[in-house]
């Protein structure tokens, strides 16, 4: 395997994709709390089917955008609602529970680095979050630190995510042990069977 294909594998946003679709079927819903370039919402949309449903938020016009071409693109678009609003408001647009979350936190790659996901309300929608996941429904959340982000809203996260009741809560936080300057960090958060 040449080095490009093994280098894109383990992407976070691929390693991510990886460990989701182990969860994922055809008909399931699922959110995109933090749409960016639609990457996210596309592979949700391509895992759900023709059946299945995307909630894509995001406060920036432009990001949500970018989704509707990538999707239109795919032939996907049908699947998706995309809602200009920020993820800590998704109980307001998603009435039934999701089998999968995905989070960005950080800034729209590409985009106006001041513009970037808040502690407040990252923890408010992990929480909101938590209140649709089915049983045995995941969450992803790729939290990215340093350089313009810091690292407030990391520290805040993994102390809440680490208190959660492990009876409910399954977490798996990993990391990019070796990688220099702030790698991000790709930790999965899964609700137990009741």
């Amino acid at each position: 395997m040449d080095q490009k294909k093994i280098s894109k594998r383990y992407q976070i946003t691929e390693y991510c994709h990886q460990f989701l679709k182990e969860h994922i079927r055809e008909n399931d819903k699922c959110i995109d709390a933090t749409a960016g370039n639609g990457s996210d919402t596309l592979f949700l949309c391509e895992q759900v089917g023709p059946g299945g449903k995307v909630y894509a938020f995001d406060i920036q016009e432009q990001a949500l955008e970018h989704t509707k071409e990538r999707l239109q693109s795919a032939g996907c678009d049908d699947r998706a609602v995309l809602i200009h609003a920020g993820h800590e408001k998704m109980e307001e647009y998603v009435k039934e529970e999701v089998r999968a979350i995905v989070f960005n936190f950080g800034y729209l790659p590409g985009g106006d680095h001041r513009i970037a996901t808040k502690v407040e309300t990252s923890l408010l929608a992990i929480r909101k979050g938590m209140e649709l996941l089915c049983p045995e429904g995941i969450m992803s959340l790729c939290i990215y630190s340093g350089g313009d982000t810091g690292y407030e809203e990391r520290e805040q996260i993994l102390k809440f995510l680490k208190e959660l009741d492990s009876n409910r809560w399954l977490v798996i936080a990993t990391e990019y042990f070796n990688r220099k300057n702030h790698p991000p960090m790709p930790v999965f958060v899964i609700r137990m069977k009741e």
